[in-house]
């Protein structure tokens, strides 16, 4: 009993470290990822005689489905296409090995599993504190875009930004009365949201009316008027903020001379070249409709693109800078339905849960939508499924969030109370 207490230690120091070290240690979310698998194949041995070990698998299906889905798909894809790039393989392999981790979470009390929100809150406030150090240093200005040192900004921001609000979102676990969690998940939003900004990620400020929604759906504020009024005010009022700063307004400004150059038939710009660079990747899709180029091979295909006058050279690159495009282009309708598994394979398991009475549901159901419903508005613009810090974090935070969901559902069954959810914010225990 006491190497198993420590062993759901261990694994709890491991899940808060994730989202804690991801934007400031390189590689630091995936030494934990690799504890942690080690940890739950090493439990799975110990413990496989028990009936309802692998339960957690069959119960979210859709779940383990869509973490299936890529790493058969390349493998099949290359042993068809005969060649071997495993590279090619490493940043999906984060979805199928998360398995065995999410099996063991599974068996985590949730009081542990909370310790994932307080990753993203301590996450978030260590990016924030970077980013507010290095202004006070260099000093703040509107062409100087903020990251860290082995990414770029747009996944930096993206990331810091999801953080951010899965503070807020795993407050509901917490209850309304906990002060410190109130203070340190506040300070973990506006620390986090505050990274962002200064990373100037435009597409990535795309999902935060998506994460004010999940927000309101899950706290109630859309259940009196006075509230809707109190929510859209506090909104405009940080809007019209975040406006008037000299970064955003230049960002916007940037984009808006894009947009005015392209019409007038100048493609040169970055949203021309992003846009010439799409309709390349459709293009190669149409030649290549059912398995594509193959993952690996999009940059000698636009090379040859080019080669032949279909496409500039500029738009040369080893992604197409969307996960929709770049998905088609290397494993066409296959590839497709891959990724269309995992935005609704997280979804459709979260979804269910997202009404419960249970607080703690509750909170990682909506923790969990915003979790796959910003992937999807992040990879409009961004590849968010290759970088191995993504997908790594992803597979960790989307296992976590049901794990939550699965320790409730547990403990409700062997007589543990609900903790209230009601839509007025108060969190009591009901039994």
């Amino acid at each position: 009993m006491r190497a198993f207490t420590a062993f759901n230690w261990l694994a709890t120091l491991a899940l808060f470290l994730a989202p804690t070290l991801v934007l400031i240690v390189r590689g630091g979310s995936g030494y934990c990822y690799f504890v942690l698998l080690a940890l739950s194949l090493g439990a799975i041995i110990v413990q496989r005689h028990e009936p309802d070990l692998l339960a957690p698998l069959v119960r979210y299906r859709w779940f383990t489905i869509a973490m299936l889905a890529f790493p058969c798909a390349i493998i099949v894809q290359q042993v068809y296409g005969g060649y071997y790039l495993p590279r090619q393989f490493e940043p999906m392999s984060r979805f199928l090995f998360v398995l065995p981790i999410f099996v063991i979470l599974c068996r985590l009390p949730s009081v542990q599993l909370r310790a994932l929100g307080w990753g993203c809150a301590a996450g978030s406030i260590l990016a924030g504190g970077w980013a507010a150090t290095s202004v006070f240093q260099t000093g703040l200005t509107d062409t100087l875009r903020f990251s860290n040192t082995y990414t770029n900004p747009i996944p930096f921001g993206d990331t810091a930004l999801l953080l951010a609000f899965l503070s807020i979102f795993t407050l509901g676990w917490d209850g309304r009365r906990n002060i410190a969690a109130i203070i340190i998940k506040t300070l973990g939003l506006l620390a986090g949201g505050y990274a962002s900004y200064l990373s100037g990620t435009r597409g990535g400020w795309l999902a935060v009316p998506i994460f004010v929604v999940l927000l309101g759906l899950q706290y109630g504020w859309f259940t009196h008027w006075k509230r809707i009024v109190l929510a859209a005010s506090t909104i405009v009022v940080v809007c019209v903020a975040l406006m008037s700063t000299s970064l955003v307004e230049h960002r916007m400004t940037d984009a808006t001379s894009d947009i005015v150059q392209l019409k007038q038939g100048k493609d040169d710009t970055s949203v021309g070249l992003r846009l010439q660079l799409w309709k390349a990747s459709w293009l190669i899709y149409t030649e290549h409709p059912v398995f594509g180029v193959g993952k690996g091979h999009l940059e000698r295909s636009l090379d040859e693109l080019a080669s032949r006058g279909v496409a500039t050279k500029e738009i040369v690159n080893e992604r197409a800078h969307s996960d929709f495009f770049s998905t088609i282009a290397e494993m066409g309708t296959i590839g497709l339905a891959c990724l269309l598994l995992v935005y609704i394979g997280w979804s459709v398991e979260l979804w269910r849960m997202h009404r419960s009475r249970d607080a703690a549901t509750a909170a990682a159901s909506h923790a969990g939508l915003a979790l796959a419903l910003s992937t999807v508005v992040y990879g409009l613009t961004i590849d968010v499924l290759v970088p191995l810090m993504n997908t790594t974090l992803l597979a960790l935070l989307s296992a976590g969030l049901l794990a939550m969901i699965e320790a409730r559902r547990r403990e409700m069954a062997l007589g543990a109370p609900a903790l209230s959810a009601d839509r007025s914010g108060d969190r009591t225990a009901a039994h």
